[in-house]
């Protein structure tokens, strides 16, 4: 039997990726539905290939459009498109790949019809982590990791007794700015910054990783999958990005996971888990020819970002919510050339110092907490 997947996300770096797998493995995916933002001939092109029963895109008008040159699929549009496609009744398995806080309520739709997420976006765990692992519980929905950290993690626990962790290490290559000093990024590009020198990923999750705001949602993102304590979950800088995480046990031994710097690869075992199948069209990791792997000690006075990260992370309630809405506009406002680069950690910073934490807070106070955060960090820069 193929397993069915919708996709979150389809036009993107991670849903690019999860495409791929599915056409190298006709035999055993399905893409049932699949949501995508404004290019609409990158839509066509799915629709053509993977013959989908429902599609999601942004606007109106390009779904009516759609609807007529593909008169065999659905289409929809919106935020309740999206809900639509994450909780399809056809699919197993809900790949979340989109960016941003807006895949949270398609999660949690996906959640409650007892559906396996393989979760990519980590803004939905970031902002609303307790809230999502709790109905995760009370529906009996595995939450698989995509990120190659957290898979890296997943694999590595794999069969171990989770009250003999010392500590999860999570590595960081250090993004596009690694070898320069905090003083000489006031005049860095946004080209600059999306020139990431291991991965391939979608523009903001690259600046996120120049900033290292990206390892700082891994961290919270960490505490929620595998409940683990701010204090025990450590960042490591390792540039070749080789091993892409370790745990620490109480015995000091050491597990890790190693491979290629390919997102296809947790992407596929998300997928496929508990099995493996082949990965096709990859190369596997030869360490003779690496000779050498590098490892610094993490810097947070050069990172702040991620000093900040867990600073929200440990403070809880909505502070991560309000550091995660501040960071997704000021990423934003760099990459429009509005503000600086340093700015965008200053305008974190600025929001988190005025926040005030709502301890338990409800999804409706966690949306109104993005929303307004959003609107507040506009006007700061206005």
């Amino acid at each position: 039997m193929k397993k069915k997947i919708s996709l979150l996300g389809a036009t993107g770096s991670i849903g690019v990726q999860t495409l791929d797998i599915l056409k190298r493995n006709p035999e055993v995916f399905e893409l049932v539905s699949f949501s995508a933002g404004r290019n609409i001939q990158q839509v066509e092109e799915i629709v053509q290939t993977f013959q989908p029963k429902l599609v999601s895109v942004i606007l109106k008008e390009d779904a009516e459009k759609l609807q007529v040159a593909f008169p065999n699929t659905k289409f929809v549009f919106g935020a309740e498109g999206l809900k639509a496609v994450a909780s399809h009744e056809d699919a197993e398995v809900l790949v979340n790949a989109v960016i941003g806080s807006v895949g949270l309520e398609p999660t949690l739709e996906a959640i409650r019809r007892g559906m396996t997420i393989a979760i990519a976006n980590k803004e939905t765990l970031v902002a609303a982590g307790e809230i999502v692992m709790a109905e995760a519980k009370k529906y009996n929905a595995p939450i698989l990791p995509v990120d190659s950290e957290h898979s890296a993690l997943f694999q590595s626990l794999n069969g171990e007794n989770p009250k003999e962790i010392s500590k999860l290490i999570l590595t960081a290559s250090g993004g596009s700015f690694r070898h320069l000093t905090r003083d000489d990024l006031a005049d860095v590009t946004v080209e600059q910054a999306l020139a990431h020198p291991n991965w391939s990923m979608g523009n903001k999750l690259t600046i996120d990783s120049a900033t290292m705001m990206n390892k700082g949602l891994e961290v919270i993102e960490a505490h929620h999958l595998f409940n683990m304590p701010y204090d025990q979950i450590d960042v490591l800088l390792h540039k070749e990005s080789i091993i892409h995480s370790m745990v620490e046990f109480h015995d000091t031994s050491v597990m890790a996971q190693l491979g290629s710097p390919d997102m296809r690869v947790p992407i596929q075992y998300a997928l496929t888990y508990p099995n493996r199948i082949p990965m096709q069209n990859a190369n596997r990791l030869r360490l003779e020819e690496i000779a050498q792997l590098h490892f610094e000690k993490m810097d947070f006075d050069r990172f702040k970002a991620l000093a900040l990260a867990y600073a929200a992370g440990r403070a809880g309630g909505t502070m991560p919510t309000a550091m995660n809405a501040a960071n997704e506009v000021a990423v934003g406002l760099f990459m429009a050339g509005k503000i600086p680069f340093l700015q965008i950690d200053e305008l974190v910073e600025k929001v988190m110092d005025q926040h005030e934490i709502i301890t338990k807070p409800t999804l409706e106070a966690i949306l109104a907490v993005d929303k307004e955060t959003r609107i507040l960090v506009e006007a700061m820069v206005k």
